[in-house]
């Protein structure tokens, strides 16, 4: 029995989340191995829902592999369709230490001119925009300005 159940409703909304999803761990004809657990565990730590592709031709086999991954990984089966199992975890929560000392993430921003007669085509640039920076309404990327809090917040 695995430690994870869900309800019908939960099951529904997975299945329809896993329908566009390619399989990220193939199991072959070795079975269940020390590396199929160890892809699938960090798979499900990145994905929380994963689908594993099964090689065997015996479903009574799939379904038993189905189960003894939810066992060994701690997660729900949601799915046994054919060859393909679907599996979900809930995501570890993440801790302070885990956040601190990392900035924000660098965005693409595209920056688009058009031409002052409408004759020819705009000018488009892809620009990278760094955490404690923003782009102006004419296109220039600048240093962030302090956001303006208000006085009633500060206390003063």
């Amino acid at each position: 029995m695995p430690a994870l159940t869900l309800t019908p409703a939960q099951r529904k909304q997975y299945r329809s989340d896993a329908h566009h999803l390619d399989p990220v761990v193939m199991v072959g004809a070795d079975g269940l191995t020390d590396a199929v657990l160890k892809e699938a565990d960090a798979a499900l730590a990145a994905h929380g829902l994963i689908k594993v592709r099964v090689l065997g031709d015996d479903r009574d086999a799939r379904s038993a592999l189905l189960d003894a991954l939810a066992d060994r990984l701690n997660a729900a089966p949601v799915q046994h369709i054919g060859k393909l199992l679907v599996l979900w975890r809930p995501p570890a929560p993440k801790t302070k230490a885990d956040r601190e000392g990392s900035a924000p993430a660098p965005k693409l921003v595209k920056i688009v001119k058009f031409s002052k007669t409408g004759n020819h085509r705009p000018q488009v640039k892809t620009v990278r925009v760094l955490g404690n920076q923003r782009v102006t309404a004419g296109g220039l990327v600048k240093k962030a300005r302090k956001r303006a809090t208000s006085v009633k917040k500060t206390g003063v």
